[in-house]
């Protein structure tokens, strides 16, 4: 499939853009006060509210790259709630707000994961998938060394149905940081879409060992595990990362 090509389960379709926080100090405070508020209404789909808080954070706390990201956000989904009821010219008045905020993002923090994914995936979902994969390649020539990187281009590989590029970005992810834990996550879900349950249950008990507070990947090793006793009644739905006969993933980072 090209890059041009319309995406097969794209991490972008009914995508929920996350929303952060920062730590507060100084004037900090203040901007953390509106940017929780903004949370709470956010996650309550009182996207208007959420605004109007994430503006005012900005306004205190004007260096800050998370409010931009966070008004991004926000715009994003109002944006793409427009354009699926049909209002085409406030749609694209919000989402070329929100491309904007993304990019005033990155000029406050020029390695800011959650904008680059922002950005990228309002590219796709704006039919220029094109530029969204040229993003994040000049993220990655501008900063070699990044994990983060690496991991969101494996991302929109694996999402285009390219799952080797996937892999191989993947990997290198974690041959700079094996204690990614979304790059772990992410080859466990190759593996898993792949048919090889061994070694998708051995990468997301790795991820749980890296980090325990993840409900959903200890959710989704009990599922897994059941699905290959199943298949195979040799296999121990009880096996563990350390008793696993599947290979461990090469020490390389997170999806």
């Amino acid at each position: 499939m090209r890059e041009s090509d319309a995406i097969r389960n794209p991490w972008i379709i009914g995508f929920l853009p996350g929303i952060v926080l920062f730590a507060a100090s100084g004037c900090g405070v203040a901007a953390f006060s509106h940017n929780s508020t903004g949370v709470q209404h956010y996650l309550t789909r009182n996207y208007p509210a959420a605004r109007q808080e994430f503006q005012q954070a900005i306004s205190i706390a004007p260096e800050d790259a998370n409010g931009y990201y966070n008004l991004a956000a926000t715009l994003h989904r109002l944006g793409m709630d427009r354009r699926q009821a049909n209002t085409s010219p406030e749609a694209t008045e919000l989402l070329n707000q929100a491309e904007n905020l993304y990019n005033q993002a990155l000029d406050k923090q020029p390695n800011h994961d959650e904008s680059y994914r922002g950005l990228a995936v309002l590219l796709v979902e704006t039919e220029r998938s094109d530029r969204a994969f040229a993003l994040l390649r000049n993220w990655l020539l501008a900063n070699p060394t990044s994990s983060d990187a690496r991991v969101r281009l494996a991302q929109l590989y694996e999402e285009f149905g390219q799952t080797e590029e996937a892999k191989h970005y993947l990997q290198e992810a974690l041959a700079q940081n094996p204690q990614h834990t979304r790059a772990v996550n992410a080859l466990a879900k190759l593996r898993e879409d792949s048919g090889d349950l061994g070694q998708a249950i051995a990468n997301y008990q790795r991820s749980l060992q890296i980090d325990a507070r993840q409900p959903q990947i200890a959710s989704r090793v009990t599922t897994l595990q059941q699905r290959a006793w199943g298949i195979n009644p040799g296999i121990n739905p009880g096996v563990t990362a350390a008793t696993s006969t599947a290979t461990a993933p090469p020490a390389l980072k997170r999806y």
